[in-house]
């Protein structure tokens, strides 16, 4: 737009100044006046005004005031005020609350106002430009919400049938009927299954919000085991929990965190180790809980501890998405938590992580 279409509103109860006002802006603006609040208040109402410009002296009502009283109505417009005395305390609140723009001394300089309106109509645009932006933005993500739905009910669904398929072809026994076929069909499914998962909560864990509610972490961590141990029947499991306070947390967020650990401690067992074993510790007091995951597993190299974190790490012995660890690191941001840990390619790997109480 123009300068010379950037409409202006002056509001001053002299007439003086309206008709000095117009004479010295009216090539530059659209310029509108009115001599009372009032009738500025009915200009305002019927034309959008970007620029509203009202002297502080007026009567019935100050500029401030005029001004309070239209910012939650019409929020956009940039408020100017001329000022011919200083009334420190009102146009600090008045600034300090986002009622005006800026004020200007009367007299004014004809080359400050200018400035002031050019500024102001800045402003302005870069206001409106962004709510632009977030309507675009809010757009996008409605359409990525239902992108992640269709992920999770339209494409697993599928993928969940032909899981069931390979199950009941194990229970008819005809698993080996056909060389590796079914054993394939399983692995590729369960492999896509996983990474559809993985994905989800990675989603998931960046758009929700935090909700609060009460863990008890010996239900929890049984609920969690029971879902991961049947990938491998062999390992035995050691669950001590010691909770005699109430812990509050974000149930969604910590049930990913210690769902991906209790995996990776299955997952990554050594094949020929007789006696697997994951032992798992929970400690609840009033101000955090202390939770250790150890496994006596394949352990990680020290070169890779820095870097199992870090989203799509993949070494040459973990063949998992890359994800998994990354995603409990994120969550663990997302609650103020924290995590470390100790391995070796002998004894195993244990992970301990502290999470706030909010209780």
């Amino acid at each position: 737009m123009s300068s010379s279409n950037i409409r202006v509103l002056y509001i001053d109860d002299e007439e003086n100044n309206l008709t000095s006002f117009k004479a010295t802006f009216r090539r530059q603006y659209e310029i509108y006046t009115a001599n009372s609040a009032s009738e500025g208040l009915k200009i305002i109402q019927s034309i959008d005004i970007p620029i509203i410009i009202a002297d502080q002296k007026m009567p019935n009502i100050t500029g401030v005031e005029f001004f309070k009283s239209i910012s939650k109505t019409y929020p956009d417009a940039m408020r100017i005020l001329l000022t011919g005395y200083t009334d420190i305390d009102a146009l600090a609140d008045a600034i300090n609350h986002g009622d005006i723009y800026r004020y200007i001394q009367k007299p004014w300089s004809d080359l400050e106002l200018h400035n002031a309106i050019k500024n102001a109509y800045d402003a302005y645009c870069g206001k409106i430009d962004l709510r632009n932006k977030v309507t675009e933005l809010e757009k996008t993500n409605d359409e990525l919400n239902r992108f992640i739905y269709s992920i999770s009910h339209e494409l697993r669904a599928p993928l969940v049938s032909v899981i069931g398929i390979v199950n009941l072809v194990k229970l008819e026994n005809m698993y080996n009927s056909s060389g590796e076929y079914w054993s394939l069909i399983e692995s590729c499914s369960n492999k896509l299954d996983y990474y559809i998962q993985k994905t989800l909560e990675y989603y998931k864990n960046n758009k929700s919000t935090e909700e609060l509610t009460e863990i008890d972490f010996k239900n929890l961590i049984d609920q969690l085991v029971s879902v991961h141990a049947y990938t491998d029947i062999d390992t035995n499991f050691s669950v001590n929990v010691n909770q005699k306070v109430v812990f509050k947390g974000d149930y969604f967020r910590i049930e990913v965190i210690l769902g991906n650990l209790i995996s990776n401690a299955i997952k990554y067992q050594r094949i020929d180790e007789p006696s697997k074993k994951v032992v798992i510790n929970v400690n609840v007091d009033e101000k955090l809980v202390d939770i250790s995951i150890n496994d006596n597993g394949i352990g990680i190299l020290n070169e890779h501890l820095e870097k199992i974190f870090v989203q799509f790490f993949k070494s040459k012995v973990h063949h998992g998405s890359g994800l998994g660890l990354f995603i409990v690191k994120e969550a663990l941001n997302k609650i103020n938590g924290h995590i470390s840990v100790s391995s070796d390619t002998d004894s195993g790997t244990t992970f301990t992580i502290t999470i706030p109480n909010a209780n």
